[in-house]
């Protein structure tokens, strides 16, 4: 869920481009708040079949945050009620739980964000309900490795732009879109927080990435154009020519070598087709 900066963290150091720079005890809370979020993702799969509700999804997961000590970040968050954002088919982010059912040959994202010990650990991944339809699959798959290219890209000396630029020539190398209307986030001790992590770029340019930075990369990407139109209810956003998008989501830290990857899969559950 993308949202404006909550300032409010006082750990570390400040970058001149208003990015935080944590300490590495700091690495530990997001570790376990990470794989907090990640393990109701991979509990939640199990239930998501046609026939199912997204509200089914959501009163689950919500009962699973309480069950783990955690807090979900999303219930009261600008007014929002539920525990998860669910997107299905041409829902590009924000999608709101409800009574639809699920039918076979549904893709739906779903967007998880818990606090533990006032860590923030944010995380989404793909699902499908029955059957995985071709174009969907290919949608999957070229998604899923547009963020895999990107984190590849997160060391130090490094900069945002080389993150975007991973993603977005990946993703339109394969004749598919990134959405540019929505962008990854910094997070800690709050929910968001500079810098904006765009999934598209130039080489070279943005801020340079630095060891003890912590932000979200999560690239939604479209079969068709990348244009979005936010629905009536204020959240829901939609691809502007209905077609299918998919989204992925992990939550990183910047190491002296690499990153850290705090929102793996515990199973090994973090694309639909894995065993």
């Amino acid at each position: 869920m993308q949202g404006i900066y909550d300032m409010h963290d006082t750990a570390g150091r400040i970058t001149k481009d208003g990015i935080r720079i944590y300490e590495d005890a700091d690495f530990t809370g997001m570790r376990l708040a990470g794989q907090v979020a990640a393990e109701i993702l991979d509990a939640v799969a199990a239930l998501v079949k046609p026939g199912a509700t997204t509200a089914e999804l959501d009163d689950f997961i919500r009962e699973d945050i309480d069950r783990r000590g955690a807090t979900s970040a999303t219930i009261g968050y600008k007014g929002y009620r539920h525990a998860s954002c669910i997107s299905v088919n041409h829902v590009v982010c924000h999608g709101i739980p409800g009574g639809k059912q699920l039918a076979d040959g549904d893709i739906l994202n779903i967007d998880v964000t818990v606090i533990v010990d006032g860590w923030f650990g944010d995380t989404s991944r793909m699902y499908v309900a029955g059957t995985l339809p071709r174009k969907a699959e290919r949608l999957i798959d070229v998604t899923h490795e547009g963020l895999m290219r990107g984190i590849a890209a997160v060391m130090p000396g490094n900069t945002f732009g080389d993150i975007g630029h991973a993603i977005q020539s990946y993703v339109e190398a394969n004749r598919m879109s990134v959405v540019r209307d929505f962008c990854g986030h910094g997070l800690g001790r709050v929910f968001h927080a500079p810098p904006n992590v765009l999934h598209y770029g130039r080489p070279g340019s943005g801020a340079v990435l630095e060891e003890g930075m912590f932000f979200t990369i999560e690239p939604m990407v479209n079969l068709g154009r990348p244009e979005t139109k936010v629905l009536a209810d204020d959240w829901t956003a939609v691809t502007r020519d209905r077609s299918l998008s998919a989204q992925f989501e992990h939550s990183v830290g910047v190491t002296a070598t690499g990153c850290e990857i705090f929102t793996l899969s515990p199973a090994g559950r973090f694309h639909p087709t894995w065993a």
